[in-house]
């Protein structure tokens, strides 16, 4: 079967996110005034071909530890969907 796996990758809370922080400071300048905080983060979508849901989400488990997350500076979380 064929899944994808949608992963969002975000800068943990508490630490410095300069892009964040600059696209917060800019937001008055477009009208935006009451936006009070700003993360910058990826967007990462995987097509999958596993026999189950469970072994989907463990390959994009495996992909984001191991690949695309810097887990001392990031967070991610995963969604599985069937295609």
């Amino acid at each position: 079967m064929k899944f994808k796996a949608e992963i969002e990758i975000l800068p943990k809370k508490g630490l410095l996110d300069p892009q964040g922080k600059a696209v917060l400071h800019s937001m008055p300048r477009i009208g935006a005034d009451n936006v009070t905080e700003v993360s910058v983060g990826r967007f990462i979508t995987l097509e999958i071909d596993a026999e189950n849901a469970s072994k989907a989400e463990e390959t994009a488990e495996l992909a984001s530890k191991k690949l695309l997350a810097n887990l001392i500076m990031e967070s991610y979380n995963i969604r599985i969907s069937e295609l």
